[in-house]
């Protein structure tokens, strides 16, 4: 029922245009889609109960709707889907394709958009083809049989089209380096081999084209920021990484963070709000990683964390998110 065929480049010379803004209308019913068929269900739900309890603590009439299969069913009269489902089938461009052949209005980026985002490769393509600052890579297709890259030690290795650093490895020593690659073909074979930077992680959060204060990630000591350290509780761990918002940045690492963020976002063409991840190298340097284009809405995610900053309450971006989106499709 959805296409499968890879998006050209050329898609990533769109805009959005969201200027006319309306009112969000407390009678319109919005179905919240969680939960998903990919690797961080659990995490969509989360998200989903939070941005529910929201709006209905604001008096809108949302109804939350647990997808579990790639068709699901919606509240008859639902005006609105608020998209939270992250990653595969939500993340990716497949469902904002299935609404648009029920001619539903749904919230965040659109399907070209999002493919383009979501995958990794086609990301990193659009990135150099618009002169956003990244790290070098090369494209491992191990379709037939597992190689290693021309690039030397150290490197990440990335599944493409996954979230949340699901699969990736960072390669250090070359003995490692099969193995990482063997577990990232198991879920995409044709692999992004990318340069390693070390450098300060952040993520810029962006509504609208308004650059929201940055948000620097602390890993614990010794770790870096995959799933376990993102999100403990999914295995019953404590701790995890850290967060300061704003980042403790000079005036001018500021500037460069967020102009590299920015330009990443329109590079891309996403509409409404999205998640810009940045390294920071020992030089001042930023780098961009991807963008998320439906990222954690807890109330202690990182994009309501900043959104804080920039003067929005949890229940404010929710609704902002509505509007704009609604703003954007009827």
């Amino acid at each position: 029922m959805i296409e499968n065929e890879k998006m050209k480049i050329e898609s990533c010379d769109f805009a959005s245009n969201t200027s006319d803004v309306i009112g969000l209308d407390k009678n319109l019913k919005i179905a919240v889609l969680m939960g998903g068929p990919g690797a961080e269900r659990e995490v969509s739900l989360a998200s989903g109960s939070a941005v529910l309890k929201s709006l209905c603590e604001q008096g809108y009439d949302a109804v939350g709707v647990e997808v579990v299969d790639r068709e699901p069913q919606l509240p008859k009269s639902t005006g609105l889907v608020f998209n939270i489902i992250h990653g595969t089938f939500g993340e990716d461009g497949e469902l904002q394709q299935y609404l648009e052949r029920l001619g539903v209005a749904y919230t965040g980026a659109g399907k070209q958009s999002s493919r383009l985002a979501f995958d990794k490769n086609l990301s990193k393509e659009c990135f150099v083809k618009h002169g956003v600052p990244t790290p070098g890579s090369e494209i491992l297709d191990c379709s037939q049989e597992l190689r290693l890259p021309q690039m030397t030690v150290p490197y990440v290795v990335k599944p493409p089209r996954e979230g949340s650093s699901v699969g990736i490895r960072v390669v250090k020593e070359e003995a490692h380096a099969l193995a990482a690659i063997e577990s990232a073909a198991a879920i995409n074979s044709d692999l992004l081999i990318e340069e390693f930077i070390e450098g300060r992680e952040l993520t810029v959060a962006i509504l609208d084209g308004e650059v929201f204060p940055i948000v620097e990630i602390i890993p614990p000591e010794g770790e870096w920021y995959d799933m376990e350290t993102k999100y403990p509780w999914l295995s019953g761990k404590s701790g995890g990484s850290q967060y300061l918002c704003p980042a403790s940045l000079s005036a001018e690492e500021e500037r460069r963070v967020k102009e590299a963020a920015k330009k990443a976002y329109d590079a891309l063409g996403i509409e409404v709000y999205s998640r810009v991840d940045v390294l920071l190298n020992s030089s001042g340097n930023p780098y961009v990683l991807e963008a998320n284009t439906i990222p954690g809405m807890t109330e202690t995610s990182l994009l309501p964390m900043a959104g804080v900053k920039a003067g929005y309450s949890f229940g404010d971006l929710c609704v902002r998110i509505c509007e704009l989106s609604l703003a954007l499709r009827t």
